[in-house]
């Protein structure tokens, strides 16, 4: 597992199982000036034919990439703590991929900084996806929608900042 935690910051890369439950306790109760903590957990879905994803990174990069995006809603929303976990490697369904998880003094904060977090590393962070069905492999593409969730912060942003 590569991983980064600076106390606030905690990134991880993991080729083993993810443990969302263990990482949202690490959070609750780990600042007792947050009154709103906040976290999401993406699992593989099950599909017609659908066997297992497997996910791939590019090592170094990609933990940058997580460290970045978690520093950026840190300083954003005034995180205690900003955590983002993803597996790589063969998943089936109902194997959890992913857990983004923020603390902060409100929840509005946390809930926005989550918000970002997961919507910047589905276009930002270099993972590639193949899935795996019952008649063959196939690489898939980042997704129109997650393009667009991505540049709703990065506009909200720019135009907060103007």
């Amino acid at each position: 597992m590569a991983c980064i935690d600076t106390g606030i910051i905690d990134t991880g890369i993991l080729d083993t199982a993810l443990d969302p439950a263990a990482a949202l306790a690490r959070l609750a109760g780990a600042d007792l000036s947050a009154g709103g903590v906040a976290s999401f957990l993406g699992q593989v879905r099950q599909e017609d034919g659908l066997t297992a994803l497997e996910l791939e990174h590019y090592p170094g990069v990609t933990d940058q990439a997580l460290a970045r995006i978690a520093q950026t809603a840190a300083e954003r929303w005034q995180l205690d703590r900003a955590v983002i976990h993803h597996r790589v490697g063969r998943m089936i369904p109902g194997e959890p991929i992913v857990f983004v998880g923020a603390t902060a003094p409100h929840r509005r904060a946390a809930l926005d900084a989550v918000g970002y977090m997961i919507d910047l590393l589905k276009t930002e962070a270099p993972f590639w996806k193949r899935v795996h069905t019952d008649s063959g492999s196939y690489w898939v593409d980042a997704a129109d929608t997650d393009r667009r969730a991505a540049d709703f912060w990065l506009d909200q942003m720019a135009s907060e900042d103007a």
